[in-house]
């Protein structure tokens, strides 16, 4: 008698991206287990499962939406583990996995580089090893420079020089990583005036939020001795663009809209930098220099929609990113034109590009729709407003807040980490992960026009 066993057509394979969101999954329940360790939290002080589930989630997708209060949860000890626990949203738990996997001096096999490459955006398995090892180099110096740096600089403000470099350390790796997190209890509104210290969590929330394929390439042609013959990817001067323009419409558009309400009794430069760092915080640093509940509803419908657009692509931020955000425009004005070809910095962009684009972009409205309903149901104390700019943190991983975050019912705080899962992992990966392996059409049906709009 012969027992009968499943063919391996039928066996259970996971994809890469299924593998990454597992990966992912788990370090937020890694992390989940290290905040409830005894050595994480201060003495007397009581941290739930779910606001450890939560602020997990927060912490690993570099969100920075919690429940809690850092500063009254987190002892010593306990602040290095959280500022370990960013990186794996930060750098990203491939590349912390890669350099584990090399200093073991395991082999990155081609399943391992697969993994690599979805969680980097990348498209092709060449150069994924040496891109880690450049990222996780750059970031680590990034952060110490930003250590020495703000810790240097806050011995003016703190005591003692060991709590000035905690707080050097941790607001450095905080605003590098875009996590959003800090241990004043107060984000930088204690810094509301200190234009140092804010120009310094600005180039950490750039460099974090930029994408580390443009850092890459910065650092190339630095260190490259012919810098005329040097050529930039379309990547990096689309993103670059996009990004730069964003922070400027953004910090002009606040500028207007507060000019006679929250800015009306603030001097030139104090309104200047209120605007600046606030439209900087929306690509993904969730900082704040002031209370959002401060600004005008037009100023926040703004700040939702940067928050929405998001980071760069293979950066540390969610949202769409800003390349999509930058075909989609590019496309509808093509279209516009009467053109079909889109052409921006003497290249074309792909067809398929422009249909990921939207694709993406429908997505995350469909979600943050859906969510927004879901919420307005779950939580009905709370305006609509407040909840839509929760939402649009949520998925942009930026982790700005109105307040509402701690208030929030348990399902409503199950929709917000959902968010900031999604938004961390990507509109694709999400999409991926639901979808099975691409089958090819071995049959069409005859093709018909559709009226449109």
């Amino acid at each position: 008698m012969h027992r009968n066993t499943p063919s391996a057509k039928h066996k259970l394979r996971l994809t890469s991206v299924q593998l990454l969101v597992l990966f992912y999954f788990g370090a937020v329940l890694f992390s989940t287990i290290l905040l409830l360790l005894p050595i994480t939290l201060k003495e007397g002080a009581e941290l739930s499962l779910m606001d450890a589930l939560f602020t997990s989630a927060s912490a690993v997708s570099v969100t920075g939406l919690s429940t809690i209060s850092l500063t009254e949860i987190l002892s010593v000890p306990g602040t290095f583990i959280f500022a370990f626990i960013l990186q794996f949203g930060g750098i990203g738990v491939m590349t912390l996995g890669t350099f584990i996997w090399i200093i073991f001096g395991k082999k990155i096999g081609l399943n391992d580089r697969k993994l690599i490459m979805t969680d980097q955006n990348q498209t092709n398995l060449s150069g994924l090893v040496k891109l880690m090892r450049h990222i996780l180099v750059l970031f680590l110096i990034i952060e110490f420079i930003g250590t020495i740096v703000l810790g240097t600089y806050f011995l003016t403000y703190f005591p003692t020089w060991q709590e000035a470099f905690l707080q050097g350390f941790f607001a450095s790796v905080s605003a590098t990583t875009n996590a959003g997190f800090d241990i004043t209890g107060q984000s930088l509104i204690p810094f509301a005036h200190d234009y140092f210290i804010q120009s310094i969590n600005i180039l950490l929330m750039i460099f974090g939020s930029i994408g580390f394929p443009v850092l890459i390439e910065i650092k190339e042609f630095i260190f490259t001795k012919k810098k005329k013959a040097y050529r930039f990817s379309l990547f990096t001067k689309l993103t670059t663009f996009t990004f730069f323009v964003l922070v400027a419409v953004g910090m002009l558009l606040i500028l207007i809209f507060e000019v006679h309400h929250y800015f009306a009794d603030k001097t030139w430069h104090e309104s200047l930098f209120y605007a600046l760092f606030q439209s900087v915080t929306t690509r993904n640093g969730g900082l704040a220099t002031m209370d959002m509940n401060d600004f005008s509803t037009p100023t926040l419908l703004i700040l939702c929609i940067l928050m929405f657009i998001g980071a760069s692509p293979s950066s540390v931020g969610g949202g769409i990113r800003t390349t999509t955000f930058a075909i989609t425009l590019l496309s509808i004005y093509t279209y516009a034109k009467g053109n079909t070809a889109i052409k921006v910095f003497k290249r074309e962009i792909i067809p398929e590009d422009v249909v990921k684009s939207f694709t993406v972009i429908m997505t995350a409205s469909m979600i943050c729709g859906v969510a927004v309903v879901m919420l307005s149901f779950l939580e009905p104390n709370q305006p609509l407003l407040k909840i839509l700019f929760e939402v649009c943190s949520a998925f942009g991983t930026t982790g700005l807040s109105m307040g509402i975050t701690a208030d929030l019912s348990l399902w409503g705080k199950t929709i917000i980490i959902l968010l900031m899962f999604i938004g961390r992992i990507g509109i694709f990966s999400f999409l991926f992960l639901i979808r099975g392996e691409i089958k090819e059409e071995h049959y069409h049906f005859p093709k018909e026009k559709v009226i449109i709009g």
